[in-house]
């Protein structure tokens, strides 16, 4: 055993280091365990930090108001006003508001770890955790292999997992608790993504747009999914790549008869920005290239159990819509911090003694997730031909905006067939699209009444899981 803490946070990324910066600000004895090397803090996998860099501006607010953190250059690369999404056919846009970043991923790894250390983390690299320290119903600690692969022991009243989809710590918490353990494969996405320095043959902004962050829909190239064009602060220099879901790729592979893999479909999407030629691999950081897997439903629904709260992606946190973890990770990694911090200081790390961090990230992130979970179901039942009639048809920009970010919306029947909705099938997408409003509205009031305590919190996952269940029983994956 090698040492007693307060509180140990798994994980040195977007959540980790702030939650142990917070929990080290209040004073606690608090250590911070990465798997990675000092420069490669929170760093995902051998190919790098595989993520598509994107942040809005009202996340880093958070992180300075609550813990006096502020970012600059050079970990925030390059500002953009906001996200435009394409359909399929490049002749419908839908502007979503709000500025924000595409960041330097290590640079703002390395500033967020070095910002605990100097808040009062001690920082231990190149330790692998693999798994809980279980006392009594209560975690207690971890255990795990250090750069010298000897088995080593840390203590702690709470512990914080921070460690990402790969989790090797909720995997393995007792049965019969509140925290889910699994994620289901068709809530996964397998994303790809690469750094390119390209030559910008013309300028044409539905493909590169040095000033905003691209998103292009197309169940042929990305099924289940979409492609991703977000510039960096050099001309011609992009972050690159697309999501695609299992199921969904199956299906279109069989109806076209290929063989298509992730690898295989980012290459194609690459080649087909027709305004950028002759990729270079920007490989700054050895972080040019990497694949790996995002969750795409509604947050875990309990994120605590006796003496553990987890944060980030370990907890399925990303946008179920648009699969960026980087907002709810920074809110979570702040909310988690400040609730052990306060948990330890009240001698009561149960479960009760932690949920007020359940309440607390159901109020500032959670509480949209299921309803973007149904959004995200219901655009997956769609082929091309649907996505590109409804964008133009379907929605106005307000509409399409408020049901992007959770918020539900009136949509009237009588008032789109009035726009002459042509078609069977246009027209009972419609449909669709109305029911899973009212289904977002019904998951949004749920959320409304997140249980205040553990007792009441069986019966209102019970619910949610039974409405999540059926929605995806009457919208299974259609790409094509």
């Amino acid at each position: 055993m090698a040492g007693n803490y307060d509180i140990i946070v798994a994980g040195a990324g977007m959540s980790g280091s702030l939650a142990a910066a917070g929990a080290a600000k209040r004073g606690h004895k608090v250590l911070l365990l990465d798997k990675n090397k000092p420069e490669e803090p929170g760093k995902k996998t051998n190919w790098g930090w595989v993520c598509g860099d994107a942040v809005a501006t009202s996340h880093l607010d958070f992180v300075s108001r609550h813990i006096g953190l502020n970012f600059g250059k050079p970990e925030l690369d390059v500002r953009v006003d906001g996200v435009i999404a394409y359909s399929p056919d490049m002749q419908t846009k839908i502007n979503f508001d709000g500025d924000g970043y595409v960041l330097d991923r290590p640079e703002f790894e390395r500033k967020t770890r070095d910002y605990a250390i100097k808040s009062g983390a001690e920082y231990i690299p190149q330790f692998d955790v693999e798994g809980p320290i279980i006392e009594n119903n209560y975690v207690v600690g971890v255990f795990g292999k250090d750069k010298d692969m000897r088995h080593t022991e840390f203590r702690a009243k709470a512990v914080v997992d921070a460690l990402g989809v790969a989790t090797t710590l909720r995997r393995r918490l007792p049965d019969g608790q509140f925290v889910d353990k699994v994620v289901d494969v068709d809530d996964l996405e397998s994303t790809g993504r690469f750094i390119y320095d390209c030559e910008v043959t013309q300028e044409d902004p539905r493909y590169y747009d040095p000033k905003n962050a691209l998103i292009h829909l197309n169940q042929n190239i990305s099924p289940g999914g979409y492609g991703w064009v977000f510039p960096k602060a050099q001309h011609g220099r992009v972050n690159i790549g697309i999501g695609v879901q299992k199921s969904s790729l199956e299906i279109r592979n069989a109806k076209f008869g290929k063989k298509d893999t992730l690898h295989t479909l980012i290459d194609e999407y690459v080649r087909s920005i027709p305004n950028l030629k002759n990729p270079k691999l920007f490989n700054k950081d050895n972080n040019g290239k990497g694949y790996w897997s995002v969750a795409v439903r509604r947050n875990i629904e309990c994120l605590v159990f006796n003496g553990y709260l987890g944060a980030g992606d370990s907890m399925a946190m990303p946008n179920p819509i648009s699969a960026g973890g980087i907002g709810p990770a920074l809110v979570a990694g702040i909310l988690s911090g400040e609730n052990a911090a306060k948990a330890v200081e009240n001698g009561d790390v149960s479960t009760k003694g932690l949920w007020q961090y359940n309440v607390d990230f159901n109020s500032e992130y959670g509480k949209k997730m299921a309803a973007m979970e149904a959004f995200r179901v219901y655009l997956q039942s769609l082929n091309n031909n649907l996505i590109n009639y409804g964008m133009a048809k379907f929605l106005s920009k307000k509409e399409a905006e408020d049901l992007a970010y959770g918020r539900t919306t009136e949509l009237s029947m009588v008032s789109k067939m009035m726009m002459v909705l042509q078609g069977a099938a246009n027209i009972s997408a419609f449909k669709n699209l109305v029911y899973t409003v009212k289904k977002m509205k019904m998951f949004n009031e749920l959320y409304a009444e997140y249980p205040a305590t553990p007792e009441a919190f069986p019966a209102w996952r019970e619910k949610v899981s039974k409405e999540i269940k059926d929605f995806k029983e009457k919208f299974k994956p259609n790409p094509i």
